[in-house]
């Protein structure tokens, strides 16, 4: 009896962590809660639980109120210090995040081939991998920050947030910077603003409702294609976080961000072993 109630709570926390990672993935630019989501396990359940909301209700109710619990904290504790992190040790910080997706990538990778792994598969891989790349290095001379705050705005970044929960690899932080909006909504999390808070829940809501069928349809027909798209938009992903100017970097701090790549892949390599467990 103790130790399924250790099990459990072991498990409890391992899902308040993983909340917390995802939670990151909102707000933090060049992370997608999806692609964490699914690096730790839980993006099919995920996506499940959105386009069945009344089938195992409750069960699944329970099983994400500590992911839930885990994502708020995670958003708020992090809008009080990601200015300040990004401002003075964004490089440092990427780095932990890098590490964090490598240590958990071969989790992902083993997933995606779970039902066989073809040559279609990799070339789905690689085109992701390609339109990933391009999407993310050219999103910002879409936008270049021109976007003013107002309701509308507001139901869009909700909108973007939604798609980085649905589409892995996708980081709605990214945008929202792009648009100009990154440091009012980091604000507006920090203050609790409903003017913020509500529309952004609005878009966030009605795209889920709009499209959490659609990938759950993707899910069970094309699983195998589904996970290597998935695959390729990760290493994309990953690779544009990855810090390329170290301006006035001391040797100290150079070997910081070898520290935090290694406590990064600690942490990933840590947390797949806890999926694999309580999967």
């Amino acid at each position: 009896m103790k130790g399924k109630q250790t099990q459990s709570q072991h498990s409890v926390l391992y899902r308040f962590i993983v909340g917390m990672f995802i939670g990151s993935g909102f707000i933090l630019p060049g992370v997608s809660g999806g692609a964490l989501a699914a690096i730790f396990g839980i993006y099919e359940r995920i996506i499940s639980f959105l386009a069945n909301l009344t089938k195992q209700f409750k069960e699944n109710v329970l099983y994400f109120i500590p992911v839930a619990l885990g994502a708020g904290f995670g958003i708020f504790l992090l809008s009080f210090g990601v200015s300040y992190l990004l401002t003075n040790y964004q490089t440092i910080v990427s780095w932990f995040f890098v590490g964090c997706i490598v240590g958990a990538a071969p989790a992902l990778w083993q997933e995606a081939g779970k039902k066989g792994r073809t040559r279609q598969d990799i070339f789905v891989l690689i085109g992701s991998f390609v339109l990933g790349f391009i999407l993310l290095e050219f999103g910002q001379q879409l936008f270049n920050g021109s976007v003013q705050p107002s309701f509308l705005a507001w139901i869009i970044s909700g909108c973007f947030i939604a798609l980085g929960m649905l589409i892995p690899g996708l980081s709605p932080s990214n945008f929202i910077l792009y648009m100009g909006l990154y440091d009012k909504m980091s604000d507006g999390f920090k203050s609790v603003d409903f003017s913020v808070i509500l529309p952004i829940a609005i878009g966030g809501v009605l795209t889920i409702l709009l499209f959490s069928k659609l990938v759950e349809w993707i899910f069970k027909h094309y699983y195998s294609l589904f996970f290597h798209f998935i695959f390729g938009i990760v290493i994309a992903s990953t690779l544009m976080i990855i810090p390329r100017s170290y301006p006035n970097f001391a040797l100290f701090q150079y070997l910081m961000c070898v520290v935090m790549l290694v406590a990064g892949i600690a942490m990933g390599l840590w947390m797949a072993k806890l999926e694999a467990k309580y999967k």
